[in-house]
């Protein structure tokens, strides 16, 4: 099944223009496409997924996000990372080692220069970059 504009107006609060959804990261280019493949490959379903989203903003809104729409796609990753942890595709100290290791490759990549997650080596502090 492929996304259709019926999905993205049953997402709650989605940033979008009259050509879909905006990402202001390419992080959150990347979460959204990971979840729409993942709801392709039948993990979940839109519908749930959703809800999850929707329960994700709530608690975030509750907790005192004052809801300005820049910390939306933190609140779609929490949602993502909750489905595939309850869905069993992965565990929450999978999910921390492989944040840790893209957090050192983005540490250990120059300026200007894409980051690959080779570069996140085991966790070495990362070199001074100028």
């Amino acid at each position: 099944m492929r996304l259709t504009p019926r999905h993205i107006e049953q997402l709650p609060q989605i940033p979008q223009d009259e050509n879909g959804p905006v990402f202001d990261e390419p992080w959150q280019a990347k979460a959204f496409a990971m979840t729409v493949k993942l709801h392709e490959q039948g993990l979940f379903s839109w519908e749930e997924w959703a809800s999850v989203l929707s329960d994700a903003i709530k608690t975030a809104q509750g907790a005192g996000d004052p809801d300005l729409g820049d910390t939306y796609y933190d609140h779609w990753l929490s949602a993502l990372e909750r489905l595939v942890t309850e869905k069993g595709a992965a565990d929450h100290v999978t999910l921390e080692k492989r944040k840790e290791q893209w957090r050192n490759a983005y540490l250990n990549t120059p300026h200007g220069q894409p980051i690959e997650l080779q570069a996140g080596g085991t966790g070495a502090a990362a070199p001074a970059v100028d």
